[in-house]
């Protein structure tokens, strides 16, 4: 059996610089508006997804998940996001999207999404406005990822799961699609490299250190509305 990587400090690990033949550039506040992601996703862009898929760490078969990029419509659209508890069977303790796996009455990866997001932290349906989906990101756990991203109406109440919730928090999406809270990471573990990107955000007091397959699908929502 493949091992699993051992306990580690993510924000220890070495930045690497990023290539210099390429300049990014923030996504246009356009872009980062209600109307600027309908028109998107209504006539959806030429675009290739920098990430796909994690080097395999764990044996186990595969299983066909979904996650909510639920968008806030405030006075500028923020992203909620959670804090999974350290009891989670996979990725314990980490910054996630709200999502899981999907179930057999599942219609579909939006219906799971909506599902889940209902289930972990009281997200109402009849807020959310989906927009569609993005390419399939697959995990270094076999997990294999449908981004669902959606417009959230405010108003609504959250509820977490504390069985799989911590905490629940948004952060501004403007600062998410901006390349330079965009750090890239290699950790060698018995000689094979694996890389990922973080997005640290500080909150209030406290530091949310986004990074993994969070943050590696925000990085191609990135490149999604920076094409």
């Amino acid at each position: 059996m493949t091992q699993l990587l051992p306990a580690f400090d993510p924000r220890l690990v070495p930045i690497q610089a990023d290539a210099p033949d390429e300049i990014l550039h923030p996504a246009q506040a356009q872009r980062l508006t209600p109307a600027g992601l309908r028109d998107l996703f209504t006539h959806p862009p030429v675009w290739t997804p920098e990430l796909h898929r994690e080097r395999k760490f764990a044996d186990r078969a595969p299983a066909q998940a979904a996650v909510l990029l639920p968008l806030v419509m405030r006075d500028e659209l923020t992203l909620i996001l959670t804090q999974r508890t350290a009891r989670m069977s996979t990725h314990a303790g980490q910054i996630a999207l709200p999502g899981g796996k999907l179930d057999p009455e599942d219609a579909d990866a939006i219906a799971a999404a909506l599902r889940e997001a209902h289930e972990e932290i009281g997200l109402p349906p009849d807020h959310v406005e989906v927009l569609g989906t993005m390419p399939e990101y697959v995990t270094g756990t076999a997990f294999i990822i449908t981004p669902v991203v959606a417009l959230v109406q405010p108003g609504f109440e959250l509820v977490p799961n504390p069985h799989e919730v911590d905490d629940v928090f948004e952060v501004p999406l403007a600062y998410l699609m901006n390349p330079l809270h965009h750090r890239r990471h290699a950790h060698d573990f018995e000689g094979v490299v694996r890389e990922w990107y973080s997005m640290p955000y500080q909150d209030g007091d406290r530091e949310r250190f986004i990074w993994g397959a969070t943050a590696g699908m925000l990085r191609n929502f990135y490149r999604l509305l920076t094409a």
